[in-house]
């Protein structure tokens, strides 16, 4: 793509920017390069630094002095120097990223868009500069001109909304701190209208009913998992597994809703949590069976000379419960939504088609991605109730032993 670019000698060696004063003489330059061709015996082409020397100070001379400059660069505003310093700059740094003249030159125009807003375009160059091909500003560019195919893991990326930063700390609070505060909210303003005016309703509505059968759920879960305990005991650990429980099982059902982002598909979030738990309950182990707890990891009547191996093979097995309960907690809400992601794309663009053929080859799809929605609805419950369980296994272990 090759421009050609009109603008006034006039302006270019009066100390003015007004570029409204073009006259008859006005000449056609052909932007060939990004520097200035002087009309001395050098010839040799300068830097993209160089090339944004053309003050009018510096812009003396003949008329070819100016002839030949800026090398199919698009939007260049000779009568401003930071302005096509910048777009030089973003066109360079699309270049090193892509390795493509054509691809850097089509990416950077649609990026500054010939704009003349100098703090806008440095942002751009410093993004361009500092974070590379995957930057925003990279991204942005790849989108403008068609070339950046969706993925289905964009649903998954975390975006700060208000950035924080303390020292060489980075603290903000992104979009999962938000949907997390979310369904906190909603939680307890559910158990706030439930049992209001101390307490509920002699006959329960809806919502009553709701908040009843989940803690009956959790409260029978627990009974039947922990043995060995009176019902005394067995009442503290239940607060914290309840409200794993119902934190899981809202975040799941809250990913569910559309252009929401849901918070357990996160590796780190998913992890944190089980590993907070996997040390509580090892430290319950410890609080109620002393240094005798570490008997766990020798079942009785294994043979002497096994014992180093069993023990070993105990400790990593214990160890890795709390990576194992993370992952699969992970694992399976990341793969449902990206498959159901991947389907409503491609039936999506089926019903696009303005072909009748493809509109009738899209339902096939279309039903398989309701079904999906069940399933993936189902799997949403299952595995916070999956989670719930395991948890009550770990610390029957814990507090039991064998």
């Amino acid at each position: 793509m090759r421009r050609i670019f009109f603008f006034d000698e006039n302006s270019l060696n009066s100390s003015s920017s007004d570029t409204s004063s073009r006259t008859a003489s006005q000449f056609t330059t052909t932007i060939n390069d990004y520097s200035f061709q002087s009309s001395s015996s050098d010839t040799s082409s300068r830097t993209a630094s160089q090339s944004t020397n053309f003050s009018s100070g510096q812009a003396s001379g003949t008329q070819d002095a100016y002839a030949g400059i800026f090398e199919d660069c698009p939007g260049l505003n000779p009568n401003n120097e930071r302005v096509v310093e910048l777009q030089c700059a973003i066109r360079e740094n699309c270049e090193a990223l892509t390795q493509d003249p054509e691809r850097a030159l089509i990416m950077a125009e649609a990026l500054h868009g010939e704009s003349d807003d100098i703090p806008f375009m440095e942002s751009i160059v410093d993004d361009l500069a500092q974070n590379g091909v995957s930057g925003e500003a990279f991204r942005e560019a790849l989108n403008l001109v068609g070339q950046a195919a969706a993925s289905p893991l964009d649903q998954f990326e975390i975006v700060p909304l208000i950035p924080m930063n303390i020292g060489n700390f980075y603290f903000s609070f992104t979009n999962p701190s938000l949907f997390m505060l979310l369904t906190l909210s909603f939680f307890l303003l559910l158990i706030h209208f439930v049992t209001k005016k101390g307490g509920g309703n002699l006959v329960p509505n809806a919502w009553q009913s709701l908040v009843e059968l989940l803690y009956d759920f959790v409260l029978n879960l627990v009974k039947e998992q922990i043995g060995g305990l009176s019902g005394n005991v067995k009442q503290m650990f239940f607060p914290c597994i309840l409200v794993t429980f119902l934190f899981l099982l809202f975040c799941n059902l809250q990913g569910m809703i559309p252009y929401s982002f849901t918070v357990t598909s996160h590796f780190l979030i998913t992890l944190a949590l089980s590993f907070s738990i996997f040390i509580g309950i090892t430290i319950v182990g410890f609080q109620r069976h002393g240094l005798h707890f570490f008997s766990f990891l020798l079942p009785a009547g294994v043979p002497l000379p096994l014992a180093p191996f069993l023990v070993l093979l105990e400790l990593i097995s214990y160890c890795f419960r709390a990576l194992s309960l993370g992952i699969r907690l992970f694992a399976n809400m990341m793969a449902g939504h990206s498959l159901v992601k991947i389907l409503s794309g491609f039936a999506w663009t089926m019903l696009c088609m303005n072909e009748i053929f493809y509109f009738i080859g899209a339902l096939g799809p279309l039903f398989i991605v309701l079904a999906l929605t069940g399933l993936e609805l189902g799997v949403a419950i299952l595995q916070a109730y999956v989670f719930t369980i395991l948890i009550c296994i770990y610390l029957n272990d814990a507090i039991n032993l064998h």
